[in-house]
């Protein structure tokens, strides 16, 4: 589905927090698809100590192309994130409950647009960094949350992934999609609120079935 040429493999996860490594496919400097492992939370470039910064784990699409902290990713190093679904929370703090979103399970799994960024220190020490693009949140999404990761159909993979001269206007349909009506939201384990817990487990339902969006 996603054709990156490299033999990478990685474990699943199911239980990815920010500052983890995160699993991305991105076209390199011979224009093939690879998938990487890159750290989730963005380090722009121009940052002088990544102590001194905190990182961005989202990026509004909407303003995106204008903010230096975003604008060089969006031209010239997007990507995305492969992923089974994603979470949402709702509820006070301490008492949260979680929530899966994801395509009902004959569709297969989606792709998050994302950017990356390289960051390199005076030591040459080298950080890859991710952050993943949201726009404010339609249809019964907008119940968890007001905002809602991009999700990039595969026919325009290429699209998204080709990062040639004049494509960040060619873009700009994708930062503003329809709902999608192939997902459903399912109330999940509380388990998944401690990062250090890891596994299958994490996404049991604790109501069945989920409800289609």
């Amino acid at each position: 589905m996603f054709g990156y040429h490299n033999d990478a493999i990685f474990p699943p996860r199911y239980n990815i927090a920010p500052s983890q490594p995160v699993a991305i496919v991105r076209c390199n400097f011979k224009g093939e698809r690879e998938m990487a492992l890159v750290q989730w939370g963005l380090l722009p470039s121009w940052v002088k100590d990544p102590r001194e910064f905190k990182p961005l784990i989202n990026a509004r699409a909407e303003s995106a192309a204008a903010k230096p902290s975003f604008r060089a990713g969006l031209r010239h190093k997007r990507c995305l994130v492969p992923a089974d679904g994603y979470y949402e929370w709702t509820g006070a703090v301490g008492d949260k409950q979680p929530h899966l979103i994801r395509p009902h399970r004959a569709t297969g799994p989606i792709a998050l647009a994302a950017i990356y960024e390289e960051w390199l220190g005076a030591d040459g020490s080298e950080i890859e960094t991710m952050a993943v693009l949201t726009v404010p949140a339609k249809g019964p999404v907008a119940a968890l949350h007001n905002r809602m990761p991009v999700i990039i159909p595969p026919e325009h993979f290429e699209l998204w992934l080709n990062c040639r001269s004049g494509t960040t206007t060619e873009i700009q349909p994708l930062l503003s999609p329809e709902p999608r009506r192939d997902l459903e939201i399912i109330d999940v384990s509380r388990k998944l609120n401690n990062p250090a817990n890891e596994g299958p487990q994490v996404q049991e339902p604790i109501v069945a079935p989920g409800r289609l969006l």
